[in-house]
C-alpha cells in the first residue's frame, strides 16, 4: 500500500502545463527520489500534492484518501509538509518561532507520537539550539537550510516533500544535510525528495522517478537507475554511478 499515490496528474500556469499524466507512489518508510533537469516539472509536481496549485486532472491519494485540489492548509493539516525551494523561513521571526509556526500544522491531528518534536529537530540539527532567539535572517545560507528541515519536521509529516535541499551550499553543509535525510530514511519517515544532485540523492533512496518535459520517462528502483547508461550519461555523469559518501541505497 502506498502512503501517498499519484495518477495521471496534470498541472500547469495560466495556458501553460508543466506536467502531463504523471503517476507515482511512495510506500511507507520510503525515501523515494525525483530527479530531472530544470524545467522538467518537479517543483510543479511537489507544489500540486501540497495544494499549492490545483490539479487540472488526476488523483493524489495520502493514506487512500483524495487530496487533490484541497487548498494547501487541508493538505498540510492531513500530514503532507512541503519544505520548499528557497528555504522560505520567516527572516524577521526567530529560530524559535520559525519552529513554532512549523508545528501549528499538527495542532489538532494526532500523530501516534510522544515525541517532542522541537527536540528531535534540534537533536537532528544540535547548531539551532544555539541560535534559537535569533532572527532566523541572520543564519548562514546552510543553517537556513537546516532550520527549513527542521520547521518541516515540527509538522509531524506522515509524508515529507522536499524541493532542493542542497540548493545553493558548500559541500560540507550538502554532506550535513544528507546525513541529516539518511537519519531521518532510517527513522522510518515517508519522503519524496527532489533534487538536482541526482547521484546524492540516488545512493541515498529506495526508488527513484526520472522527470523530463513534465512526464515521468523512467522509474525503478535507486541501484537500476544508476545503472541506466542513458541515465547516467544525461543526469549523473561519468562518476554518477558510484554514489556519494559510501551511501548504499
Amino acid at each position: 500500500m502506498s502512503a501517498l499515490a499519484v495518477r495521471g496528474l496534470e498541472a500547469g500556469y495560466g495556458g501553460a502545463r508543466a506536467i502531463a499524466d504523471v503517476s507515482l507512489d511512495v510506500r511507507p518508510g520510503e525515501l523515494v527520489a525525483l530527479i530531472g533537469g530544470n524545467g522538467a516539472g518537479k517543483t510543479t509536481l511537489l507544489k500540486t500534492i501540497a495544494g499549492v496549485l490545483r490539479p487540472r486532472a488526476g488523483s493524489i491519494r495520502l493514506d487512500d484518501e483524495e487530496i487533490g485540489g484541497r487548498p494547501p492548509w487541508w493538505v498540510a493539516h492531513r500530514g503532507i509538509t512541503l519544505v520548499p525551494e528557497g528555504r522560505g523561513i520567516f527572516g524577521d521571526q526567530t529560530v524559535r518561532d520559525n519552529l513554532a509556526l512549523g508545528a501549528l500544522a499538527a495542532r489538532g491531528r494526532a500523530t501516534g507520537s510522544a515525541e517532542d518534536p522541537t527536540e528531535r529537530a534540534l537533536a537532528l540539527f544540535p547548531l539551532l539550539r544555539t541560535r534559537l532567539d535569533e532572527p532566523a535572517g541572520r543564519l548562514s545560507g546552510g543553517q537556513q537550510q537546516m532550520l527549513a528541515l527542521a520547521r518541516g519536521l515540527m509538522a509531524r509529516p506522515r509524508v515529507l516533500l522536499l524541493d532542493e535541499p542542497s540548493l545553493g551550499l558548500a559541500p560540507l553543509l550538502v554532506r550535513e544535510i544528507f546525513a541529516a535525510l539518511a537519519r531521518l530514511r532510517a527513522e522510518g519517515l515517508t519522503i519524496l525528495l527532489v533534487e538536482q544532485m541526482a547521484a546524492q540523492a540516488l545512493a541515498l533512496a529506495d526508488r527513484a522517478y526520472v522527470l523530463a518535459s513534465g512526464r515521468i520517462i523512467a522509474a525503478g528502483t535507486a541501484a537500476e537507475v544508476r545503472a541506466d547508461p542513458a541515465l547516467v550519461r544525461a543526469y549523473l555523469g561519468r562518476a554518477g554511478a558510484r554514489g556519494y559518501g559510501g551511501a548504499a541505497s
